[in-house]
């Protein structure tokens, strides 16, 4: 048997990423509640854990036969996107606190793809499939991180009305800040959900066709949730609430388009 194709080999790299994403989330846990901790050491553990996860992904992935994208599989791959997004963005602004909840949901998704079982076979697809799902799986996993930021920033302004001083507020940038990187993602992500409709529009012959319907209706829904909000934000100032509220909205409609579907017909049916 090829030792890198062992069993052993395929799960290592997934154990080594979830305990280092536990052991890098708990260190910034520290920080947000006061401790000094070093945060070189914090982004040492996070990068190991994202080169093993993608290590991990690149098994899921990749088959003799194909190209392997079931319900576990792209869950993984979105997990370890997100978390490289926010390690990425973590060194020009200051949202070091997001490894908290990040890290332990890219830990998870690694968790469901090494117990779970995708239904789905691997094939080849054609390359402008691959820029098709490319693209809505970087706008997913770009808004995936808007919506820990709009969590963040609802407990940023929750702890300023209520001068709560202390512990999370004051490792933060300003409000302003805050509010202004929030919106830097959503740009970003409805540009990359823009290319993804446009693409899907060229791949597919019927995007309203039945096995492509709900996913289409609730990726435009999603699209018009987010460009109301950046309207909203240009012409009549829509600050903090509003931009949480449709933040977090946009995301449950655009995570049921992209795993609901999956869900039902891979694990129901």
């Amino acid at each position: 048997m090829d030792l890198m194709s062992s069993p052993l080999m395929q799960t290592l790299p997934t154990l080594v990423a979830i305990l280092c994403y536990l052991i890098a989330a708990s260190l910034q846990w520290q920080t947000v509640k006061g401790h000094s901790i070093n945060r070189h050491l914090v982004r040492l553990a996070g990068l190991t854990a994202i080169i093993a996860h993608g290590y991990a992904v690149y098994l899921e992935l990749h088959h003799p036969e194909g190209i392997q994208l079931g319900f576990f599989s792209t869950g993984s791959l979105i997990g370890w996107l997100v978390a490289t997004l926010v390690l990425l963005s973590s060194l020009r602004q200051k949202i070091d606190n997001l490894f908290v909840g990040i890290f332990p949901l890219a830990a998870i998704t690694l968790l469901f793809s090494l117990i779970g079982v995708d239904a789905n076979t691997a094939r080849h697809y054609d390359s402008g499939l691959v820029i098709h799902i490319l693209l809505s799986i970087l706008a997913y996993s770009i808004f995936t991180l808007a919506a820990f930021q709009a969590v963040l920033l609802a407990k940023q302004d929750y702890q300023l009305k209520h001068h709560m001083t202390k512990g999370l507020l004051r490792s933060l940038p300003p409000l302003q800040t805050m509010e202004a990187l929030l919106f830097e993602m959503i740009w970003t992500g409805l540009i990359l959900l823009t290319l993804s409709l446009a693409s899907g529009a060229l791949v597919f012959d019927d995007l309203f066709a039945q096995h492509l319907v709900h996913k289409t209706v609730l990726s435009i829904l999603a699209w018009l949730l987010y460009a109301t909000l950046l309207i909203g934000r240009h012409f009549l100032g829509w600050r903090s609430h509003k931009a949480i509220r449709w933040t977090v909205g946009g995301f449950i409609v655009l995570m049921l388009s992209f795993f609901g579907s999956k869900f039902v017909v891979e694990l129901l049916m």
